[in-house]
């Protein structure tokens, strides 16, 4: 689908055109993801495009065919041949053939101690969790590191960094909802200490002045999609970004573009110092400066936006993410000491809502968009989800002392000048819990990970999942080949077994085994007995009726969940998957009548036989 790419290029030839009739030095640079997720031929084959040896032949041909050196860097999507390439490794390889890159990484000087430096990402098949992160390996970060240390800019040295995403600390805010939420906003985004190491870097070498970068796919009309220098690196560490401009980079297809953009930059330099500027291909390639950065000397620059910027109206599916800052309004302090704080004094979370907050052990959390998020301590920017709208709506929010006494230095008795604090050298911080209090009663912990953070990373490898699916396919063809009469019903069990109890004693199917119970329930109603459970069904029918607003005799399943949250307060968030799993059977959101009926008699019986137990053990 090049249908936006060739009219691109040529926007581009007579700025090329012109660079070369006054001697300047002019390079290509592609930020990544060559080709898209999903098969370009369906009806021949469902291998996917990305990452395959037609996807970068492809885009080396277009590359080339501007007729001025390139560079190229790998993106998320970049080693996504998984059909054809059965590790990272051979699947980089080729990559790097055919663009013919000795290295992931790339330096090239364009001018007088001025550098283009780029660094890829080469994990895909085997990333630890969403496959969507854009990791930089060890090799190439070591490599960044002393290329920084040896090209100081007290000697003059100017180098602008490209990358798929952004480092962490860029200040950049207009992000995709779904990165924000997936945790893979940021390079190394689940890295840790080398998630932060990029910013660093730019704290330190002010050589660094500027980083572009692309990944969420929207335009450049946003204020916040560049960023300058704030404070002085001598003034603290936040919100220091170096000497650095941060540059977000849009995509030239139509079909590409998350908010309809079809834009690419143009870094211009001159005597002193650069320009950043638009080149809008759904214009006809008209050139809009945005941003003029002047140096003052070598250590210091001064930037200044040249237009007015759109704000966004309607998010649809990306965000301007709240980024908190030290000393704002919306930072929410309380007294370590303090056993119980209520984080809204009182006042439940609604779309809203925005505070922030310090734990005893270092975590930052906030609350915006309607969802309780986990921000990076070092730079405040958002980590990822830690509970979702749907969960967070209508509660209150309240931390305290879980128990655990954090380590106390006393002085007093401290009798060697200089080992204050020694006892405590190893010791855990206080810890503390979220509890989310919903008006019916019911306090929710949420629970940090095993690590300590906070936000969920839910998403999986996509390998992984791609596989599960096509086991998954296989097994609706057995089924349908053994029940030809019946629609294929599928569901996995899955590994590795968890347990929060400490000894796992059964391996449930979430769904499955619960359908199962269910119909046994369902046996246990036959003969006479079914009687005794008429009048129950028209109180059933009655809240199914209230609940079907249009009358199409279905609900949704998040309408469901509602319900049975509000007749059992106590049941929990397993029981509550497994219901939803049961009644959505074909997936389509929508549960019917003799479905609503099935689960809530499952639910009465569950209760009935509860209560009986109770009473027995109490006799």
């Amino acid at each position: 689908k090049m249908e936006d790419y060739y009219p691109g290029r040529d926007h581009f030839k007579p700025i090329l055109a012109d660079a070369a009739k006054n001697q300047v030095n002019t390079t290509l640079v592609s930020l990544g993801d060559l080709g898209e997720s999903k098969s370009v031929r369906p009806e021949e084959t469902t291998e996917l495009f990305a990452g395959t040896t037609a996807c970068h032949q492809l885009a080396s041909e277009f590359l080339s065919s501007f007729g001025v050196p390139y560079e190229v860097i790998g993106g998320n999507h970049d080693l996504e041949g998984i059909d054809e390439f059965r590790t990272d490794e051979a699947n980089l390889k080729v990559f790097l053939d055919l663009h013919g890159k000795p290295t992931p990484h790339f330096s090239r000087i364009v001018a007088e101690k001025t550098m283009l430096v780029g660094l890829s990402s080469t994990v895909f098949r085997t990333a630890k969790y969403t496959s969507h992160e854009v990791t930089i390996d060890d090799e190439q970060l070591k490599w960044f590191e002393d290329l920084v240390k040896s090209h100081p800019a007290q000697e003059g040295w100017k180098l602008f960094v490209f990358s798929h995403a952004p480092p962490i600390g860029s200040g950049l805010r207009v992000l995709q909802e779904n990165h924000v939420v997936n945790g893979c906003c940021w390079l190394n985004h689940s890295g840790g200490a080398t998630t932060r190491k990029f910013i660093e870097l730019v704290r330190e070498h002010r050589c660094i002045k500027g980083w572009f970068s692309g990944h969420f796919h929207l335009g450049q009309d946003y204020q916040d999609s560049i960023t300058f220098p704030t404070i002085p690196r001598e003034l603290g560490p936040y919100p220091n970004r170096g000497s650095c401009v941060f540059a977000q980079t849009s995509v030239m297809r139509k079909g590409t573009s998350r908010d309809k953009r079809q834009q690419s930059r143009l870094l211009r330099g001159n005597k002193d110092g650069f320009e950043i500027c638009t080149v809008n291909h759904a214009a006809g390639g008209t050139i809009r400066v945005d941003a003029v950065i002047t140096y003052s000397d070598c250590m210091h620059e001064v930037g200044v936006y040249q237009q007015e910027h759109e704000e966004l109206k309607e998010k649809g599916n990306f965000i301007k993410v709240y980024s908190p800052s030290v000393g704002d309004t919306n930072f929410v302090d309380y007294d370590e000491e303090e056993e119980e704080v209520n984080i809204l004094k009182g006042k439940v979370v609604d779309e809203n809502t925005i505070a922030w907050w310090n734990m005893c052990c270092g975590r930052v959390l906030g609350i915006y968009d309607g969802r309780l998020i986990e921000y990076d301590p070092s730079t405040l920017a958002p980590l990822g989800l830690v509970v979702g709208a749907d969960e967070l709506k209508g509660r209150q929010i309240i931390i305290c002392g879980s128990g655990a006494e954090a380590c106390r230095i006393d002085l007093e008795s401290m009798t060697q000048e200089g080992m204050e604090g020694a006892d405590c050298a190893d010791a855990e911080p206080l810890e503390q819990a979220v509890l989310l209090v919903d008006p019916s009663g019911l306090v929710t912990c949420v629970q940090p990970n095993e690590d300590g953070s906070f936000w969920r990373k839910i998403v999986r490898n996509k390998m992984i999942r791609m596989k599960e699916n096509r086991r998954q396919k296989v097994g609706k063809a057995i089924s349908k080949r053994l029940f030809p009469d019946v629609e294929p019903q599928v569901v996995s069990s899955w590994g590795p077994y968890t347990s929060i109890s400490g000894t796992a004693k059964s391996t449930g199917v979430a769904g499955l085994t619960t359908q199962a119970k269910i119909a046994q329930a369902w046996d246990q109603l036959g003969g006479g007995r079914v009687a005794a459970w008429r009048e129950m069904a028209d109180e059933l029918k009655a809240v199914f009726n209230s609940l079907d607003k249009d009358g199409d005799g279905s609900i949704t399943t998040m309408e469901l969940r509602g319900c049975v949250t509000k007749l059992d307060p106590s049941c929990d968030e397993k029981s509550l998957v497994e219901m939803m799993t049961v009644a959505d059977t074909d997936g389509d959101g929508k549960v019917s009548l003799e479905e609503f009926a099935r689960l809530m008699l499952f639910q009465r019986i569950l209760t009935i036989s509860s209560t009986k137990a109770k009473e027995k053990v109490d006799a």
